[in-house]
């Protein structure tokens, strides 16, 4: 399931908002510009699935999207524990790259999770949403909004992402440490798991 927490941008003593139920999700994003929408998950996709056996997969609904959007590029990231000793190092340089807050200038950031799970942070219109996507969930961040996005110490997910661009993932960081006030992945993951337990 889908989770979203909003709280004021002053920090997360007050939740304004929590809800797994997705057309409240999709109606509370939707006045942000935020596109939230659910794809049907395909079983037979082992989360460690090659970019080929992905499109494959979710062809349909690429061409779909790619039709009504226009995108220029479309690829599969994938980041999953590894028993390589430099995992850690490398997860954790993944990791930072999108934690502080940024926009993007010249293109959306669309990404569909095809296995695990990430939050992506919308500050937008004095608040914070924290929108924890996992696999089926597609979300799509307009240019120009400040965001951030934590897969948390131990990243594992597969995502498909659609770019306008062909220059791909390109952040303008805001300087804001707004980041470091709310919640990071870990504890929204834990808590999360406990509620649907």
């Amino acid at each position: 399931m889908t989770l979203l927490t909003t709280w004021p941008e002053s920090g997360p003593a007050t939740v304004v908002r929590r809800t797994t139920d997705p057309a409240e999700i999709a109606a509370a994003l939707a006045p942000v510009g935020v596109r939230y929408e659910q794809w049907p998950v395909r079983a037979d996709v082992p989360a460690d699935a090659d970019s080929d056996t992905v499109f494959a997969a979710y062809r349909a609904e690429i061409d779909r999207l790619g039709a009504e959007e226009g995108f220029r590029t479309v690829d599969v990231v994938a980041l999953h524990p590894s028993d390589d000793p430099g995992w850690p190092d490398k997860a954790k340089a993944a990791r930072q790259k999108f934690l502080a807050e940024h926009t993007h200038d010249d293109d959306d950031e669309v990404r569909f999770f095809v296995a695990g799970a990430g939050i992506f942070y919308l500050h937008v219109a004095g608040e914070v949403h924290a929108v924890y996507c996992e696999k089926g969930d597609l979300l799509g961040v307009p240019r120009g909004t400040t965001h951030w996005f934590d897969m948390g110490t131990a990243p594992s997910f597969t995502a498909i992402r659609f770019f306008h661009e062909e220059d791909g993932w390109v952040g303008n960081f805001t300087g804001s440490r707004i980041a470091e006030r709310f919640p990071d992945f870990d504890a929204l993951h834990a808590g999360y798991a406990e509620s649907t337990a």
